[in-house]
């Protein structure tokens, strides 16, 4: 990237049971910002979920990269935030926003196990989503219940199983929310030291609260001002 350039483009990865709706508050603020962004859904593969792997979501990322010209970011979350790893030669700059960690790191997160399709589309529940969204309003909480979707158990399973990436070759910033169940803090800490990146906590209690909680804006602010930087 030449110098005093900072980031102009930026691709949005939203994490499992998600879609590119995660991110409507970091787009705003983006482009308040003049940072194009582009937030994808995901997409099974032709076999269906049942028949997706996670080279297929990372064959995604990267075609939507390839259409951009640089300088260009790549931010993720959780389950996108594996997937921007395994993207990170192709980009100048690196979010992870309480990210799926890579091996060897992914043999600490807690224990869990999925069928072929995990049915969180058809089970998804109002009461469930305000419990996954604990710092959230009302109204978001009703909008995601409504777009939850959902996901490919062999993704989950390879991606907890541990994924073998390189340490990123651009500069990488780590987000890890205070209370978060589902990626413990202290992990997304521990992958930004041993990666030299930078760490920003946030007092978020839930997994996905840097995107759609309360303070999301804030948060995305201080990301913007992060991909700023020359």
């Amino acid at each position: 990237m030449a110098a005093g350039q900072g980031i102009g483009r930026v691709v949005l990865v939203h994490g499992a049971g998600g879609g590119g709706w995660e991110w409507n508050v970091w787009r705003r603020v983006f482009a308040a910002r003049a940072m194009a962004a582009e937030a994808p859904d995901l997409a099974p593969a032709a076999g269906g979920l049942a028949a997706t792997g996670l080279d297929d979501y990372v064959a995604q990322v990267r075609t939507t990269l390839g259409d951009l010209p640089r300088p260009r970011a790549l931010a993720g979350a959780s389950l996108g935030g594996l997937l921007a790893m395994a993207c990170a030669d192709e980009v100048d700059a690196l979010v992870l926003v309480n990210p799926v960690p890579p091996a060897p790191w992914a043999a600490q997160l807690p224990a869990r196990e999925w069928p072929d399709i995990v049915p969180w589309r058809r089970d998804a529940r109002l009461a469930s989503s305000r419990r996954a969204l604990p710092d959230s309003d009302e109204a978001t909480a009703l909008f995601a219940f409504r777009r939850w979707r959902d996901e490919s158990g062999a993704v989950l399973r390879d991606a907890h199983a541990g994924v073998v990436v390189d340490a990123p070759p651009c500069r990488t910033l780590c987000i890890a929310s205070a209370q978060d169940e589902d990626v413990p803090p202290g992990l997304t800490a521990e992958l930004a030291q041993a990666w030299g990146a930078d760490l920003l906590r946030v007092a978020s209690p839930g997994h996905v609260g840097p995107l759609l909680g309360r303070d999301a804006a804030r948060v995305a602010g201080q990301v913007a001002d992060w991909l700023s930087l020359p």
